[in-house]
């Protein structure tokens, strides 16, 4: 009987042991803190985890896994196996998205944000490049048009932002150097020490970010319409851990985007709804630039950005703009409900 019962009892642990084995876990790499810009992260993970009964779960690392310019490296060796960064981190790296990065897109909604992305992301030549690194799109973080926050006497003018010393990536950083301002490519994370030391005077980020990073508590006035563009910051998947998932992991996954995408979207107007009482909150001056000085602006950046852009794609063997002219089409197809 004791052989009997030892037995069983081996068996049983046995049968929970390879129950352990069999559970997956991922580790993901975003960071700063939990914040508008990471809740579809957070929200797949609580999705993905319900699905499969607590047998596929997501551990979110905040910084702890890898520095934000890093992710895509840690995602190419295997690091962890999900991860978030922005392509105006390393534009060598990703040249294919910065198309979403050239300054005024035409985009207007996070709505159209995620539906550009997502049309580019689905691209051959997209998934390609990205290919280089063993990095799979799975979604993108849409965001709203940058504005500036900055110290002293606001800037209303386009003359006003020669020399001006302007946080800025990507697109956006072209487009305040088109217009005389010095860009610097600090990450988010520095932003605030960037902006207390005096390295920069003015700090571009969309809402979410003034406020994570504290970039609004420097703050003496606001751009409320400047709009330059905005970054592309996908969340990608290491493809060797994708496919190692079993069917019902990846269906698990695959399926919870479009929901986390939703969620993120709820939460993100949520914010925007509440932004001109943080302005008033932190005694923050709401500037609006005039139509003339807008037109100047695009009429300086936009037109030969893009030109220049697509030249320099074309020549690295990039269609550039068929890229380009996808954006413009998924725009105009979104506006027209086709």
């Amino acid at each position: 009987m004791n052989k009997m019962l030892t037995g069983a009892v081996m068996a049983a642990a046995s049968v929970a042991v390879a129950g352990e084995v069999a559970a997956t876990e991922w580790n993901v790499s975003v960071w700063g803190k939990r914040r508008a810009f990471t809740e579809h992260v957070e929200k797949l993970a609580e999705l993905v985890s319900e699905k499969t009964g607590g047998e596929f779960t997501m551990n979110i690392s905040y910084g702890g896994l890898s520095k934000n310019k890093e992710n895509l490296d840690g995602i190419s060796i295997g690091a962890f196996e999900m991860a978030q960064f922005c392509a105006g981190y390393h534009r060598d790296k990703n040249p294919t998205i910065t198309v979403l990065e050239l300054p005024f897109l035409g985009v207007n909604t996070l709505a159209e944000e995620v539906a550009v992305s997502h049309a580019v992301y689905a691209h051959p030549a997209v998934q390609k490049d990205l290919a280089r690194w063993n990095a799979k799109l799975l979604m993108t973080s849409p965001m709203p048009q940058y504005n500036i926050v900055g110290t002293g006497e606001p800037r209303d003018e386009l003359a006003e932002f020669k020399d001006m010393r302007v946080r800025a990536t990507g697109g956006i950083g072209k487009a305040f150097s088109a217009v005389g301002a010095v860009p610097t490519s600090v990450t988010a994370t520095e932003a605030y020490n960037a902006m207390e030391s005096g390295v920069v005077d003015t700090v571009a980020f969309a809402q979410h970010a003034h406020l994570a990073f504290g970039t609004i508590n420097r703050a003496d006035w606001w751009t409320a319409n400047l709009n330059p563009g905005t970054v592309n910051c996908p969340v990608v998947v290491n493809t060797d851990a994708y496919d190692a998932l079993s069917d019902a992991e990846r269906e698990a996954l695959d399926s919870s985007v479009e929901e986390a995408i939703g969620h993120y979207l709820s939460n993100y107007g949520a914010l925007l709804e509440k932004w001109d009482g943080v302005l008033a909150e932190k005694g923050v001056e709401k500037v609006t630039i005039s139509d003339d000085q807008l037109a100047e602006f695009r009429k300086v950046a936009a037109d030969p950005i893009r030109a220049q852009w697509i030249e320099d794609m074309t020549a690295q063997g990039l269609p550039a703009q068929e890229l380009y002219d996808l954006v413009q089409k998924t725009l105009s197809d979104h506006r027209s409900g086709s």
